[in-house]
């Protein structure tokens, strides 16, 4: 069986493993026929060393988190062989803390989870993999093209179930959004405020390629330059570049008691000079909320699943760069491309 592990810590080791063992039953009981992973940034970082780490006793981690697959046999009953499906990324602590015991690992206590291809689980790059039934999402069989999607989907999913949480600690009708960033992540946010209603604009620094028409599609208003120049105060802003700048300006820019959503990671040792009496002073007397969000639990997987599938699938298709066959998959993790890979 082919796979395509690292060893974590040390830069540059991807490779393509051509005798990589079957997965063990102890991953899962439903055999799994990968058809592709999705490829992004988090697996640049890993092959980076900048952190990932292997199963315990083991020297090599396997990637992929972005999966995509068909059920080959359950012994449980739960999924039928042909069924399409995804595997959730993050597994609870086996201690488990409160929120883990709960179903609610992505908001895990003491950072003892374990996820597929990035710490201490082996991920979905490869032909074959194993998950255990409550931790595979079903998806329609019309998604077969995008299905590796759901993983990033789930993400948005949560921040958006979160930014509705905080809207509610009182009469909240908000109406315009901002997202920042119109990348993956970005856009997808964007879908999932245009199927709420809500008036989209999405900010990027590039003004060419196939964002602005991705945006248009959505029917979202797409702005370049800064946040500060732009003339609306949102209601909401969903923050998805983890550029310094950015953050700083969306809190300043957001309108009376609005909702900052961060879900971009910052690299450290940047500074940003900024007026931190002026930044308080705003967020407090005008009632903001100003949270991050990472991860998702299987309530936003199976929403996210709900979210696909409303979507246009030319749309969603179109976010993905290109696609590229298991051989070059060195060429689909270089730098400064995106896509989805077959595996």
């Amino acid at each position: 069986m082919r796979a395509i592990a690292v060893t974590p810590g040390t830069k540059d080791s991807l490779r393509l493993i051509e005798d990589a063992p079957e997965p063990p039953e102890s991953e899962g009981q439903v055999l799994v026929e990968a058809l592709a992973v999705g490829v992004c940034g988090t697996d640049r970082e890993i092959i980076a060393a900048d952190y990932g780490d292997a199963p315990p006793g083991e020297d090599l981690l396997i990637l992929g988190h972005e999966s995509l697959g068909r059920v080959m046999e359950d012994p449980t009953g739960t999924f039928q062989r042909g069924d399409l499906v995804a595997g959730i990324v993050r597994h609870p602590d086996p201690v488990p803390c409160l929120n883990c015991a709960v179903g609610e690992w992505d908001m895990c206590r003491n950072g003892e989870y374990t996820e597929c291809g990035i710490k201490e689980r082996h991920g979905f790059a490869r032909e074959r993999w194993r998950v255990e039934p409550d931790f595979a999402v079903r998806l329609d069989p019309a998604l077969a093209e995008v299905g590796m999607l759901l993983e990033p989907t789930s993400v948005v999913t949560k921040a958006w179930e979160h930014i509705e949480a905080v809207g509610r600690r009182a009469h909240w009708d908000p109406q315009t959004v901002l997202v920042t960033g119109a990348g993956p992540i970005g856009l997808l946010a964007a879908l999932l405020a245009t199927q709420r209603g809500l008036t989209t604009h999405i900010l990027d620094r590039t003004d060419a390629g196939p964002k602005p028409e991705l945006a248009s599609r959505l029917g979202a208003t797409y702005h370049t330059g800064q946040v500060k120049d732009l003339d609306f105060e949102p209601d909401i802003v969903v923050e998805c570049t983890g550029a310094p700048p950015v953050v700083v300006q969306v809190i300043d820019k957001v309108g009376r008691d609005g909702v900052v959503c961060l879900t971009g990671v910052s690299s450290a040792g940047e500074r940003v000079g900024v007026d931190a009496g002026a930044l308080n002073r705003a967020v407090v007397l005008e009632n903001n909320v100003v949270f991050g969000s990472v991860n998702a639990n299987r309530r936003h997987w199976s929403a996210a699943a709900g979210a696909l599938d409303k979507a246009d699938r030319a749309w969603l298709g179109d976010l993905i760069t290109r696609r590229v066959p298991v051989d070059g998959y060195a060429e689909a993790y270089a730098p400064g491309t995106g896509t989805s890979r077959s595996s």
